[in-house]
């Protein structure tokens, strides 16, 4: 039996992977001209390499492997890389450091304790002076987390689902200090995704941050929280990955668009696609739709919603993206800022960074671009939407003025008065993630004053066509890669790896997965579902692909429970702490008063 799947990024090669273990027939089609992998891809940077050395390797963004995940490590463990797989190119990180402006970094341990240096650095994360955090501001957030920690998960779903973070924190009241919004309410959502914590949903990040506390807190399970691959992601993953499905008789077609789904009696009959610039129809048993949500969209047509009328919904649903890409400075000196990500609280444009070169112990940087640069300073934009510290917005920016500007945010961001670790002459190359476009539009000044008379819906002045040839040139600025964000109340619109199109599937990360966050793990479990429908579809004996929920602690699922009946009820989240959880929180206002003696 022969599967198409449409998209060669995570989720594509996913479920190719699960399918050419199970014997079928697969062919990928994907839009990128030579490169693999969508989102998670690295680049090689152009123009940058000198005397016969490599590209320098840029990227779409950073990558982040939490300790929760199961799914993309799963199949990264069976990928075979030198003699090991893929899963032992993942390294652990140490710790997360929060930056602001003029301000001491905060900086805390991401797992638990183990050894001496590691109680030292929990201990002094803990007591740390510089967070500015008032002691009433972290009770009220506990206790926020303790009632997501103990809510049902039909609470979390019905109920916190439709509650934005910046509500449910009450980030409003005037109660609530500066440092509570940047570091609980704005920080954790930027360091998710490109999400607004106006927005975002309750449950989604309310579940993911729980799966990172819960990850910190077990000593046991030996899997760090925060893991990340110790060099270019195409080198190190993706071209293996690739290599191996092909080995198994994978066909990968690059530089293809897919132009319609042709529909009859509720089947897909054949697929138009345009590859190197020829177009052709293309057939096969089963159809697996492994691209944006966005690009889906521009594809449901009368016939499509004939055999399915919930792709209203995905229509719908397309409009719920946002712009996370990332910016790479290539630097010569080695700056390893911190082991581990870092959160820029104060930037404009909240920017999330990594000193990639630490990790990297088998990659040689003399060996790319030209010879100088030493450490990669990889980061990501999360709002483009804001003005910057040069009063324009990231989307009103040309390629230039980006680079500047993030540059500027982040030394000020990571430059203390009494530090100072980034200068300007650290530069070497600067790579913009390349899915961002800029198209030049030139208005004579009397069509841009008509167009704003209009918008004001007032009348055009007589003596405006005297300034007719004055030429006025801006750019507009494009992303071509935009991200879904789980914004309140869109879980209703998010559809099942099914359709009512019988050969018709779908593996993206705007699949309704345990996941629920637009990631890796959660483009991977879109697959394995893909994949399960496809199976159980065609009456194969193949075993299923594994769907691991997300997990909670043992210790709190009765509370869960009981709030499961009282949610039943149409009763709210009643507080209850059992006698571990008060003797806990006992120690935790010792402690707390002995931090406030502290810091007076």
């Amino acid at each position: 039996m022969k599967v198409i799947i449409l998209g060669g990024g995570v989720a594509g090669l996913s479920a190719a992977h699960e399918l050419i273990e199970r014997n079928f027939e697969v062919e990928v089609f994907e839009k990128q001209e030579t490169i693999p992998g969508g989102k998670a891809r690295s680049i090689p940077v152009p123009n940058s390499a000198e005397n016969g050395r490599l590209p320098l390797p840029g990227e779409h963004g950073f990558r982040f492997f939490p300790g929760f995940y199961k799914h993309i490590t799963d199949i990264m463990s069976r990928i075979p890389y030198k003699g090991k797989t893929v899963l032992d190119n993942l390294v652990e990180t140490y710790s997360v450091m929060i930056t602001r402006y003029g301000k001491p970094p905060i900086v805390a341990l991401n797992h638990f304790p183990t050894t001496k240096k590691d109680l030292k650095a929990a201990i002094e994360g803990i007591f740390d002076k510089n967070t500015g955090l008032d002691l009433d501001d972290i009770e009220f957030f506990v206790n926020r987390i303790w009632q997501l920690m103990t809510s049902s998960y039909e609470r979390r779903k019905e109920v916190y689902e439709k509650i934005g973070w910046w509500e449910f924190l009450d980030a409003d009241n005037p109660k609530r200090g500066d440092a509570y919004r940047e570091l609980f309410v704005l920080g954790l959502t930027r360091s998710l995704v490109a999400a607004k914590a106006e927005t975002v949903s309750t449950k989604t990040v309310g579940d993911i941050f729980l799966q990172l506390i819960f990850d910190t807190l077990n000593p046991f399970d030996g899997v760090a929280t925060d893991r990340l691959l110790n060099g270019p992601t195409n080198d190190v993953w993706i071209d293996p990955w690739l290599d191996y499905l092909k080995s198994k008789g994978l066909v990968y077609n690059f530089n293809s668009s897919v132009n319609k789904f042709n529909v009859a009696k509720d089947n897909i009959q054949s697929v138009e696609i345009t590859t190197n610039n020829k177009t052709s129809l293309h057939k096969a048993d089963y159809y697996i739709s492994a691209i944006p949500v966005e690009r889906f969209a521009e594809l449901i047509d009368d016939d499509m919603l004939k055999a399915d009328a919930t792709f209203r919904n995905i229509q719908a649903l397309s409009s719920s993206v946002n712009w996370m890409n990332g910016i790479q400075f290539f630097i010569n000196k080695k700056t390893p800022i911190n082991k581990g990500h870092i959160i820029h609280s104060d930037t404009q444009w909240a920017l999330t960074s990594i000193s990639q070169e630490q990790f990297w112990d088998d990659f040689d940087l003399k060996d790319y671009g030209n010879g100088k640069v030493k450490d990669i300073i990889s980061v990501d934009i999360s709002d483009w939407f804001k003005e910057g510290l040069n009063g324009k917005k990231a989307s009103e920016c040309d390629i230039d003025e980006i680079k500047k500007e993030t540059w500027n945010q982040l030394c000020k961001s990571v430059n203390t008065p009494d530090k100072t670790i980034l200068t300007d002459d650290m530069l070497e190359h600067v790579y913009l993630d390349r899915s961002i476009e800029f198209e030049k539009i030139t208005h004579t000044h009397h069509e841009r004053s008509i167009e704003q008379q209009i918008k004001q819906n007032y009348m055009p002045q007589p003596n405006w066509g005297q300034r007719f040839n004055e030429m006025h040139t801006h750019f507009k600025t494009i992303n071509k890669e935009p991200l879904l964000i789980n914004k309140v109340n869109t879980w209703v619109l998010r559809p099942e790896a099914f359709t009512g199109v019988g050969n018709l599937f779908l593996a993206s990360d705007y699949v309704r997965t345990n996941t629920d966050l637009a990631t890796m793990e959660g483009a991977n479990e879109a697959a394995r579902r893909a994949v399960n429908c496809i199976i159980t579809q065609s009456k194969t004996k193949h075993k299923l692909c594994k769907i691991w929920d997300l997990h909670e602690p043992f210790l709190l699922s009765v509370l869960r429970r009981k709030d499961k009946k009282n949610y039943a009820r149409g009763l709210p989240w009643q507080k209850e702490i059992p006698l571990w959880a008060r003797f806990t929180i006992f120690i935790a206002k010792i402690l707390a008063r002995i931090i406030k003696l502290i810091r007076k």
